[in-house]
């Protein structure tokens, strides 16, 4: 399922210019200079996917928890009913019952490292703007959670927020070197494409949850192929054992 996280970077990454847009705009980066400006923007970058990896990393082991007690598929039909469910419900009442709003105290530090880091230009001022940036609340990288979580595995989760950072490099990149490019009437039809974007992902962890046998999409529960295994060498042996008793006879 990491082509989903990448579609989702992609996609979201529009999102993206919105919300982070105005650190990407501020980054002090070497403009006379392209090799020390390709850098510095890289830099930024790799402390965002790395901040990025570091969530996943944290709930791919909660997923990795809830998979021990056998409810990884239950567990994914659930997140993708929860992606939908955050197209559905009006944004006001989102906005309402925010999950954000404990992590006021922790964001408002985020904030003041970044604005401090912002005012250096030293080669670590783009890691820490960026690392610093991947931590910030967005609501697309709740849903990149919620992928990193069905994944039920630690290091799978990790590379399932790396793989949606890298989706939105492209975007945010285009954004460094032309800043607010994006005009009013684009906005309104990307925030528009964007729930889409969300409920199909939704979508297909559900069918990823149900195990239909289809490859990639929805494949088998690895307990059943480990079942039938299991099953199918339980049988050669019995018949192996029946042939040797009557070879004895």
């Amino acid at each position: 399922m990491l082509w989903t996280a990448l579609i989702l970077g992609l996609a979201g990454s529009f999102h993206c210019v919105g919300m982070c847009g105005p650190i990407a705009f501020l980054l002090p980066v070497d403009r006379s200079s392209t090799r020390r400006k390709n850098f510095q923007i890289f830099l930024y970058h790799f402390g965002r996917i790395l901040a990025y990896s570091i969530i996943g990393l944290l709930f791919g082991l909660v997923g990795k928890s809830l998979s021990l007690f056998g409810v990884q598929q239950q567990l994914s039909i659930a997140i993708g009913i929860v992606m939908i469910a955050l197209v559905i419900i009006p944004q006001e009442l989102l906005n309402k019952y925010s999950i954000s709003r404990p992590l006021y105290r922790l964001i408002s530090k985020v904030k003041s490292g970044m604005g401090k880091a912002l005012k250096r230009k030293t080669s670590d001022t783009f890691f820490t703007i960026g690392f610093l940036n991947g931590f910030l609340p967005c609501g697309l990288v709740y849903v990149a959670v919620f992928g990193a979580i069905a994944s039920g595995n630690a290091l799978e989760g990790s590379a399932y927020m790396a793989v949606f950072g890298l989706g939105t490099i492209p975007l945010m990149t285009t954004a460094v070197y032309l800043g607010n490019f994006i005009t009013g009437k684009v906005k309104q039809k990307i925030r528009r494409t964007i729930p889409v974007v969300v409920a199909l992902m939704g979508c297909l962890f559900i069918l990823r949850g149900m195990g239909l046998g289809i490859p990639y999409v929805s494949p088998k529960p690895k307990t059943e192929m480990v079942d039938g295994t299991m099953n199918c060498h339980s049988n050669m042996t019995d018949s192996s054992m029946e042939n040797t008793n009557a070879k004895k006879l």
